[in-house]
């Protein structure tokens, strides 16, 4: 899978988000502090497989039925939050 700029950038984020829990952790910050910052995390982690997949299925469309699909990351999106 050809991973473009918008992917690459949300897993870098999740990585920056990680750092930031585990200095939270050094630093003795509250439970409560790193649990939430982990469901943030959590959210960024589905937001980034809804990216994945949906940039998968976009590219599976078009390369086995020569079409062009378009617009489809907000209706994907939409399932995401339904979740």
């Amino acid at each position: 899978m050809k991973c473009d700029p918008k992917i690459r950038h949300r897993f870098s984020r999740v990585q920056g988000q990680m750092s930031g829990v585990e200095r939270m952790m050094e630093d003795e910050r509250s439970c409560e502090e790193i649990v939430t910052q982990l469901s943030a995390i959590r959210s960024s982690l589905d937001r980034l497989i809804a990216t994945i997949t949906t940039a998968n299925l976009v590219e599976s469309i078009e390369n086995k039925h020569g079409i062009r699909v378009e617009d489809v990351e907000s209706e994907v999106a939409l399932i995401v939050k339904s979740k």
